[in-house]
């Protein structure tokens, strides 16, 4: 089976975190698996995975974002046309990705049994049927809700003019959902999202929940001081992106400054903000200082330690299609705090507290109600590791997938044998 994401970035962003676990599970189910991918380059559990590198131009390196190559990096047209479409404001990789990969594809047609498309959704996917190829998409969320966000956030016209062109591959997105055959997606809401902003018939659509590696997250056992196992006092972790206003640090930030004018708590962010971008401009504002940290670039093992050393967790998105950070946290036994937007109710169930996205007052409140109560922390974390111990595991959710790839498969050889017929 050949897996293709156009960007894999392996600790943060479902996309590579899906592509990571689920490759290893299908691995240790038997199958052969090759990822195709462009940068970030994924990061792969299993020798046995073989890794295609598909390169881009890699315009958006987190080192020197919306670079100009060097006329030497020029390769041929697609990436005459990544360029021009960078220059003028668009996001371009979803489309030149699956054009790459097409012509990888088409080269090698009988190397593989199936295709899963982790969502990237370019006009290149619609040819990969044609190469006799069964194809399966999996569709976190659509990218539409992260553009209407975006734009309610966006700060005068040529702002939301620029956000309008920069999220201009989502139309793209749609038109090739609606036609590209059998969709997997992580949730009921997000199934919801992809029928109601993609025009997708809900009948090519299957929900199948996301797993969580309890290798990594679980509790840590205490031992006797402040370490390894032992929840440290006052901390707040939450893992998002600081600078997309789709996933509300900017909420978290607030409410911390609230409630840390009468308690002693800090936060600990897994992400990278933008330098002198609007996170540190509000965390300036807010005078958090030394209470408020980013951390990337950890080990699996830092993460999973960190998550397990915080006292609560906090998912204060405005939306998400399923959140793995939120399972990863219940997994860590910490007691969870989540919004109550997109998925994550139905991901968390009664396992957390929900408060309306975007609500500082309503967060605050929470944070120092659970800050204050050892016995209501204790239950929520329990609550939360029993929900996980019983929904969410990865080679549940291979063996599933696998069961899709056969129906792709034998749907794909009736409709050939069908065509053939006189």
């Amino acid at each position: 089976m050949a897996l293709l994401s156009y960007r894999s970035k392996p600790h943060c962003g479902g996309q590579g975190v899906y592509l990571r676990h689920l490759s290893r599970e299908l691995i240790d189910l038997g199958h052969t698996v090759e990822v195709l991918s462009g940068q970030p380059y994924p990061e792969l559990d299993r020798d046995q995975i073989h890794l295609t590198k598909i390169p881009s131009l890699d315009l958006y390196r987190d080192e020197d974002p919306f670079r100009t190559p060097a006329l030497r990096e020029f390769r041929d047209w697609i990436d005459v046309l990544e360029f021009a479409h960078m220059k003028t404001g668009g996001f371009p990789e979803p489309l030149t990705f699956s054009i790459r990969v097409l012509r990888e594809l088409r080269s090698r047609r009988r190397d593989f049994d199936v295709v899963h498309d982790n969502q990237v959704l370019g006009l290149g996917n619609l040819g990969i049927a044609r190469l006799g190829l069964p194809l399966v998409t999996s569709i976190h969320h659509p990218i539409s809700v992260d553009r209407r966000i975006e734009l309610e956030a966006a700060e005068g016209i040529k702002q939301r003019l620029g956000k309008r062109r920069w999220y201009g591959f989502v139309t793209m997105q749609s038109q090739v959902a609606r036609r590209i055959g059998p969709v997997l997606t992580v949730s009921s809401s997000s199934k919801v999202d992809i029928v109601k902003d993609f025009k997708v018939d809900p009948r090519d659509i299957d929900i199948l929940p996301l797993g969580v590696d309890t290798q990594i997250f679980h509790p840590r056992r205490a031992t006797g001081h402040q370490g390894l196992g032992e929840r440290v006092p006052g901390r707040i972790v939450a893992m998002a992106s600081a600078d997309a206003p789709i996933k509300g640090v900017d909420v978290l930030l607030r409410a911390v400054a609230k409630v840390a004018t009468e308690r002693d708590v800090h936060v600990i962010v897994v992400s990278r903000p933008q330098k002198d971008g609007p996170t540190a401009r509000l965390i300036r504002e807010l005078a958090l200082g030394e209470r408020v940290r980013f951390v990337n670039g950890i080990s699996d093992d830092e993460l999973g330690e960190l998550m397990a050393s915080a006292e609560i967790a906090v998912v204060p998105s405005r939306y998400e299609g399923f959140s793995l950070p939120a399972v990863e946290h219940m997994a860590s036994g910490t007691p969870l705090v989540a919004s109550r937007a997109g998925a994550l109710p139905e991901v968390v169930g009664d396992a957390a507290v929900l408060v309306e996205p975007g609500d500082v007052e309503e967060l605050a409140a929470t944070l120092r109600r659970l800050h204050d109560s050892p016995e209501e922390r204790a239950r929520l974390g329990a609550a939360g590791l029993a929900r996980v111990q019983e929904r969410y595991a990865w080679p549940a959710v291979a063996q599933a997938t696998v069961r899709h790839y056969r129906a792709a498969i034998t749907q794909h050889r009736y409709l050939r044998r069908a065509a053939a017929k006189p």
